[in-house]
C-alpha cells in the first residue's frame, strides 16, 4: 500500500482523495495544514492518520511515502524540494512550477535523489477520451492546427471586483488565467501536438496586475494552435481539430465528456469511450502504477514520458508569460 500526504485542504484535494479511496492501493497517512485546528479538521473529515500544523515536522515525521501537493502556485517549489530532500514522491497541482528555474533546480535535486518521482497532475490528458482524440488524429491525413477553448467564470474574480486581492488573481502568488484554467489547453496542445516553434500571449489585464483572460497562439511548422482562455467570462464554445475536410470537436477541453469525429461528409461519428464520475480516476491509476513499480522498465518509461510533458509545458508556461510582460516575483530569486 502506498501512504498519502496532503498539502492543500480545498475541494481539488477533497475530489483526489475521493478518487484515492475508490483506487485501493492507499492509506490515508498525513495532512498538513498552517493550523492545527484546519488540520485536524481536514484528518477526521477523511480519517488520516496523523495532522501536522509545522511543515518541517510534516516531512520529516509524516508517515506517508508520497506528497499531494494542492497548494497555491507560488508554494510548490518549496513543498517539492522539502519532499525530494526527505525521499518522498511528489504528485503537484498543475501548474508544477511558476518558472524554468524552479523546474530546473527541482530536476537537479531529483537526480539526487534518483529514487524519487515527480508527477504533475493534469488530469484531462490521461483519460480514455483523450487518448481516443490522438488515435483519430493519427488516422486524419492532415491537420492544419486547433481552436481549444476553457474559459469559466470565478467566484473569486467577484472578489477582485470589490476590491480584494485573492491569491488565484495575484501574480505574488503565481496566479491569473495562464497559470490557473490555461494550463489545460496549453497541456492539451503540447500533448497533441508537441512543442510549438514560437508562442505568443495576448492578456486581458485586471485590476490586480495578473490576467484575466487572454489569448495565446502557438505556432508550429505548417499551422497555429489558438488557445482562448480565462476567469472573468464564461465560454459555451466547443474546442476543435482541423484536419482538410474533417474535423475533431470536443466539448470543453478541460472537463470533457463528449467528442465527435467530422469525416469529409460532415457526418458525425462520436467517440465513445469510458468516462468516469470523479476525472481524477484515470491519473490516479496511471500514477499509482508508476510509485508502486518505480523500478519496472515500463513504469520507468511512462514516468519519463510524463516528467518530459511536465518540463515541455512549464518551459511553454513560461515562454508565454515572457512575451506578454508578466512577471512574477519569483522570477527573481
Amino acid at each position: 500500500m502506498l501512504k498519502l500526504g496532503i498539502i492543500g485542504t480545498n475541494w481539488i484535494t477533497d475530489q483526489f482523495i475521493d478518487g484515492i479511496k475508490a483506487d485501493g492501493r492507499w492509506e490515508l497517512a498525513s495532512v498538513y495544514s498552517r493550523t492545527m485546528e484546519k488540520a485536524t479538521a481536514y484528518q477526521q473529515k477523511h480519517g488520516f492518520a496523523e495532522a501536522f500544523a509545522d511543515i518541517d515536522q510534516f516531512f520529516e515525521e509524516g508517515s506517508f511515502d508520497t506528497v499531494y501537493i494542492a497548494s497555491p502556485n507560488s508554494m510548490h517549489y518549496q513543498y517539492a524540494r522539502q519532499a525530494i530532500e526527505n525521499d518522498k514522491h511528489v504528485i503537484v497541482e498543475k501548474p508544477s512550477f511558476a518558472n524554468i528555474d524552479e523546474f530546473a533546480q527541482i530536476e537537479g535535486l531529483l537526480q539526487a535523489h534518483p529514487g524519487v518521482r515527480l508527477l504533475e497532475a493534469a488530469r484531462h490528458v490521461h483519460t480514455p477520451l483523450f487518448k481516443a482524440v490522438q488515435a483519430k488524429m493519427a488516422e486524419m491525413t492532415r491537420i492544419q492546427g486547433a481552436t481549444l477553448t476553457y474559459m469559466k467564470y470565478s467566484s473569486r474574480y467577484d472578489k477582485v471586483l470589490a476590491g480584494e486581492r485573492p491569491n488565484v488573481f495575484t501574480l505574488d502568488f503565481a496566479g491569473g488565467a495562464l497559470y490557473d484554467l490555461g494550463v489545460y489547453p496549453v497541456y492539451a496542445a503540447v500533448a497533441l501536438f508537441g512543442e510549438p516553434e514560437s508562442v505568443v500571449y495576448f492578456p486581458t489585464l485586471i485590476e490586480t496586475g495578473a490576467d484575466g483572460k487572454g489569448v495565446a497562439v502557438l505556432g508550429y511548422e505548417n499551422f497555429e494552435v489558438t488557445l482562448n482562455f480565462g476567469k472573468t467570462a464564461n465560454s459555451h464554445m466547443p474546442s476543435e481539430i482541423y484536419g482538410l475536410k474533417d474535423t475533431i470537436v470536443l466539448d470543453n477541453v478541460a472537463d470533457f465528456s463528449n467528442a465527435s469525429y467530422f469525416d469529409d461528409d460532415q457526418v458525425e461519428h462520436p467517440l465513445a469511450t469510458e468516462t468516469a464520475a470523479n476525472p481524477m480516476k484515470y491519473e490516479i491509476e496511471t500514477f499509482t502504477e508508476i510509485l508502486q513499480d518505480p523500478t519496472n522498465e515500463t513504469q520507468v518509461k511512462n514516468y519519463q514520458k510524463w516528467f518530459l510533458m511536465s518540463k515541455q509545458v512549464n518551459g511553454l508556461l513560461f515562454t508565454l508569460r515572457e512575451s506578454a510582460g508578466l512577471d512574477f516575483p519569483s522570477d527573481d530569486q
